[in-house]
């Protein structure tokens, strides 16, 4: 019954100062069903700490500084409502506090991006990492996971955006009714406004209910620059376990489902060091962002072994050479790279990487390699991936309107990450529903595909088109000298799409998808519309090469078992 004291389901916010933790204390005031506690611990916090504020000595003299006594008797003890809501700071979760706080009650956590807290933080406390409190909430977060109890987390710019949303949804995780009493409140202040509430409320205290978020943003001080540096990867560690809200963009886009899913964990070679997949990134800098100005390799890797990775790395080295890269990592320290991003995913088998070396980071945005100071960027993208295409039943392609690029505009056997030309062709595979596109020279012969080089067979011949306007794939040379290994008889000459058209059978060449089947082109069946007998042939004849040959990985001995 109303008045009747009782024991009551407590929630707990965690949050860092200056984050609307307030707006949302008032906003949860207005429920019927709760009443509300402003920081409980934070007597404990300035007695164990020792730091200072302009209310500390009123503070201590009016509150109990014993945190436990504070816990047991003040957040978990008896009320007349039944939830009581506590806003916690995350610096005020201190070691000697009982464990009872974290595995009693609900718990979620409000962050904000540091970028919107640090213009106007300092404005009553000395400003540092500590104070802001970003690492705290990391740790909180962490410790009610393992306690099996992951806390909802919002954002304080999606709670701005659109208050209500947030609050259904935080409402709906929390296990308790949404009100709509939440999304309004009196203007001034409260009776349960903490000491400090003259230095810190002043805003709040104007408002009737959470504000809208400002069209543009305060100039940043850049005296804390630093400091930002050291809080955003905190922030977007939190961040990333948001529900997903509208953005300045427009909505979000559901999380799209992985084609192989643990590849969602995985770690990442950029620069000098292994980073998790989220964390893998490049500067905006970079030449391969300002400009596409990069070369790659794929990589596939069998039976604990790379394959063919010395002639990839010929074609890498050559392709930085032909591009003018300076500051080149050696041979040496891409293969340790390339090792070590193995060995840390225990990536052994059925694997491909996509190594990438770019020009490197510029010193300003621009076109000039004079303008690449720093050496190159190396990647090494290593995923579980099988092969990409149907190796068994074939697959099907169409011709693309777009023609492949001709040495007089920029050489093929440049292996350079500017692919806008062969993503054209893909853009037609798609709309076609076909898996890839045929692309062909200036004068209107068959090259290869967007991805891949392609091979036909005619009463028994094996035919591929020169490598004029095509790259001259690693899997395509090794393809034809296991042709002539076969004892077969193999051309390599101009091909016109009429002769594929019309040939006995046709296969793609790559190493992601190693030896594929085509069974139809432009509506045109392949044969008979199987896989036929030469490029089964090949293909286990492939197959084989991929299971004896390649270059060991040094896996340390406690990994082999």
């Amino acid at each position: 019954m109303e008045g009747e004291v009782r024991e009551v389901e407590v929630i707990h916010s965690w949050s860092a100062p200056r984050s609307l933790s307030t707006s949302l204390m008032y906003s949860f005031a207005q429920r019927d069903d709760i009443e509300v506690l402003d920081e409980p611990l934070y007597a404990n916090f300035l007695q164990v700490t020792g730091v200072e504020r302009p209310y500390r000595d009123e503070l201590l003299s009016k509150m109990d500084s014993d945190g436990n006594k504070v816990v047991k008797e003040v957040i978990f003890g008896p009320g007349k409502k039944k939830y009581r809501y506590c806003k916690h700071m995350a610096k005020q979760r201190l070691p000697n506090l009982t464990s009872d706080l974290m595995r009693k009650g609900k718990h979620f956590i409000l962050i904000r991006n540091p970028l919107n807290i640090l213009p106007s933080f300092d404005k009553v406390v000395p400003l540092s990492f500590l104070e802001l409190g970003l690492a705290g909430l990391v740790a909180i977060y962490s410790e009610l996971c393992e306690l099996g109890n992951p806390p909802p987390v919002i954002d304080a710019e999606d709670l701005e955006k659109d208050p209500e949303a947030v609050l259904r949804g935080l409402c709906q995780d929390l296990g308790i009714p949404f009100q709509p009493s939440m999304l309004r409140w009196e203007s001034g202040p409260r009776e349960f406004d903490g000491i400090w509430a003259p230095w810190w409320y002043g805003s709040v205290h104007k408002s009737t209910s959470f504000s809208k978020p400002r069209a543009y943003p305060s100039k940043f001080p850049f005296a804390l620059y630093d400091l930002l540096e050291q809080s955003l990867p905190f922030y977007n560690m939190l961040k990333r376990q948001t529900r997903q809200m509208v953005t300045p963009l427009g909505p979000s886009l559901p999380i799209p489902t992985l084609p192989v899913p643990a590849n969602e964990k995985i770690l990442v070679w950029v620069g000098d060091e292994l980073l998790p997949r989220e964390s893998a990134k490049v500067s905006v800098l970079d030449s391969v962002v300002q400009g596409g100005d990069a070369v790659w390799e794929g990589l596939r890797i069998y039976n604990r072994k790379i394959f063919k990775l010395e002639e990839h790395l010929d074609r890498l080295f050559d392709s930085a050479k032909a591009l003018a890269f300076s500051n080149v990592p050696t041979r040496e320290a891409i293969k340790e790279a390339i090792f070590k991003t193995l060995i840390s995913n225990g990536m052994f088998d059925n694997a491909h990487i996509r190594l990438t070396l770019t020009r490197g980071k510029k010193v300003t945005s621009g076109m000039s390699p004079a303008f690449n100071l720093y050496g190159c960027t190396l990647i090494v993208l290593a995923e579980w991936k099988p092969p990409v295409y149907d190796n068994s039943g074939g697959i099907k392609l169409v011709t693309a309107t777009t023609r492949r690029n001709s040495p007089n505009s920029i050489d093929s056997k440049i292996h350079h990450n500017n692919l806008i030309n062969n993503i054209l062709a893909k853009i037609e595979g798609n709309l076609a529903n076909a898996e890839d596109a045929v692309m062909l020279d200036k004068d209107g012969f068959v090259s290869e595909t967007n991805a891949t080089n392609i091979f036909m067979v005619k009463k028994g011949q094996v035919l591929t088109p020169h490598a004029d306007y095509c790259l001259p794939g690693i899997t395509r040379t090794t393809v034809m000298d296991l042709v002539v290994q076969e004892k077969l008889v193999l051309h390599e000459r101009r091909i016109s799409l009429s002769e594929f058209h019309a040939a006995d059978e046709v296969w793609t060449t790559g190493t992601m998808g190693e030896l594929t089947p085509v069974v139809m082109i432009d509506g045109r069946v392949i044969g008979n519309g199987e896989v036929g007998p030469v490029t089964r042939q090949i293909q286990s004849a492939y197959k084989a090469l991929t299971a004896e040959s390649g270059l060991p990985i040094p896996i340390p001995t406690n990994e082999k078992a």
